[in-house]
């Protein structure tokens, strides 16, 4: 069966001035699914999803409570908010399609050259004394964020195995359309016959490329909050790009922004096969960019 990887992106759940209430998050992702019903109707789609504000609320959680509960590591915050938007997910795939959710882990390098250089921000913002309190007493590294106070940056290493492939393989062709790799997925490392946990965050656009590529899925398909990937975007001559190849791809990768479009486009030359990068109007009038 040739399967369909969809990378929903964060307005997928939560949209600039919300909360992220669970009403605000499914009636969110009620306008998703409606979007993806061509997709639910053919066999093999599993869907994949970001983190981002929701670990970063968990953190706010786990800080406030920390004096009646203990907190717990990162990689167990992404597991948590797996499960958590797994749900969501499902409550509202059922009335279309029977979903299956799964705790997705995702192999990494103990020896990544990011764990030397933490550069994905989490959670909330901080004061400057309140920085380095946690810098001494968690070890953790702190940057200053856009004069917003200072937060914490956790390492992003290359995803290399996805561990439940051939569950997700399983489930796919057994009718399930799969929610799995959340949040980029539970980052571990191997230590003999042993997965470890480790605190970091892997990009959920390389993770879902990666996913893509185990499959050998037909497509991947990149939903995000623009309708495609321009050239100089947000100037006065921006220009939509409707299809690119994967030498034109390559050769706009400098031009683009790092914390947004380009780790999308590095995702699709990563896979190698047919990715459409769109958001959820470009998916239902067929527009978006094709990169192949």
């Amino acid at each position: 069966m040739s399967a369909t990887v969809v990378a929903l992106g964060g307005n997928a759940l939560m949209r600039p001035g919300e909360r992220g209430t669970a009403a605000e998050q499914l009636a969110n992702l009620r306008r998703a699914v409606t979007a993806l019903q061509p997709l639910l109707a053919q066999p093999g789609l599993v869907l994949t999803h970001g983190n981002g504000p929701q670990v970063g609320n968990e953190l706010i959680r786990q800080e406030r409570a920390a004096d009646e509960a203990p907190p717990l590591p990162l990689w167990l915050a992404v597991a948590q908010t797996q499960a958590e938007i797994g749900a969501l997910i499902a409550a509202e795939l059922r009335a279309y399609a029977p979903p299956a959710c799964l705790l997705t882990h995702v192999r990494v390098a103990a020896d990544d050259p990011a764990f030397d250089r933490p550069t994905k921000p989490i959670g909330p913002f901080y004061s400057s004394p309140q920085a380095e309190q946690l810098e001494r007493d968690r070890g953790w590294v702190m940057v200053s964020d856009a004069n917003r106070g200072h937060r914490r940056v956790v390492p992003s290493p290359q995803p290399l195995e996805i561990v439940e492939l051939d569950v997700i393989r399983r489930l796919a062709d057994g009718g399930a359309v799969v929610v799995a790799c959340g949040g980029g997925g539970i980052p571990v490392v191997r230590r003999g016959e042993r997965l470890a946990g480790v605190d970091a965050v892997i990009d959920k656009d390389r993770a879902s490329a990666l996913l893509a590529s185990g499959l050998d899925a037909e497509r991947l398909v990149i939903l995000t909050e623009v309708p495609a990937v321009y050239r100089n975007f947000g100037e006065p001559d921006q220009e939509e790009l409707r299809t690119l190849s994967r030498d034109d791809a390559e050769a706009l990768l400098p031009e683009l922004a790092e914390g947004s479009m380009r780790p999308k486009v590095e995702a699709a030359l990563a896979f190698g096969g047919e990715t459409l990068i769109t958001d959820f109007e470009g998916l239902e009038s067929g527009g978006g960019t094709r990169i192949a």
